[in-house]
């Protein structure tokens, strides 16, 4: 009865011992079944990456190398557009040299005019000088004879009155030498009714307007006069407007006027 019961836990024992070894080998199958189902998957999904990552590889180059060519192409549309054609230069890019011609074209235009205007202005304040300085120089010129005009006019001797008359008519000219010519006749007849002599000096003159053909004198002049009826000299003052007119280049009186 032992013997039996021995074998058959023997028996037993050893179904339970193939048993584990079945679950083992099961368990080791299921293991490796997985690993393999791992290493598939991983392989699969490396697989995967590496067909996705040349295509992305390519996308990202393919859009680097756009935007490069963008970038370059705008860069060339850019550089043509601030140069310019290049025909002129050996196709040489002349943007900065053609801005500074630019700029430097721009001055002297911007100098040529300012000297321009300048050189206008000049003119025109030279000639306003010349005409002034001409006009002054009338004055004075016209303001001395005058002057010598006037000690002619107030000096008179009946020895020489032939002399005197013509030195009077020949400083005068328009309106006074009419009038002078027309009553020297009578003037002269009662100067040597009187025996009447005469001698002028001018104590001042000024100029009262003057141009530069015509110049307004105002003249003070002092008369020494002796005649039969005052034997003894007598100072006569007088204040003469003379109108002096240039003729021919001769500063003559036109008019004159005891104011």
């Amino acid at each position: 009865m032992k013997t039996d019961t021995s074998a058959e836990n023997d028996a037993d024992t050893t179904e339970t011992g193939v048993s584990a070894q079945d679950d083992t080998a099961s368990s080791t199958t299921v293991e490796k079944a997985t690993d393999e189902k791992t290493t598939d998957a991983t392989a699969s999904g490396s697989e995967s990456a590496a067909e996705e990552s040349p295509k992305k590889s390519k996308t990202v180059s393919v859009s680097k190398k756009s935007r490069k060519d963008a970038e370059s192409s705008a860069d060339e549309t850019a550089q043509e557009d601030a140069t310019g054609s290049s025909a002129g230069d050996g196709g040489r890019p002349v943007g900065r040299k053609s801005t500074r011609l630019g700029w430097g074209a721009a001055g002297v235009g911007l100098l040529a005019v300012i000297t321009i205007a300048a050189s206008a202005l000049a003119i025109v304040f030279g000639v306003q000088l010349k005409n002034r300085i001409d006009i002054e120089n009338a004055g004075q010129e016209a303001l001395r004879t005058a002057e010598s005009y006037a000690v002619a006019l107030t000096s008179i001797d009946t020895r020489n009155l032939d002399r005197d008359f013509a030195r009077v008519l020949e400083g005068a000219t328009g309106e006074f030498k009419d009038m002078y010519s027309s009553s020297s006749s009578q003037l002269r007849q009662l100067l040597v009714d009187n025996q009447a002599t005469g001698k002028g000096t001018v104590i001042d003159a000024g100029i009262r307007s003057q141009s530069e053909n015509k110049v307004e004198v105002m003249l003070f002049v002092d008369q020494t006069v002796t005649n039969t009826a005052s034997p003894d000299p007598r100072l006569d003052r007088s204040r003469i407007l003379m109108t002096m007119e240039k003729v021919d280049g001769r500063w003559l009186a036109s008019k004159v006027e005891l104011p």
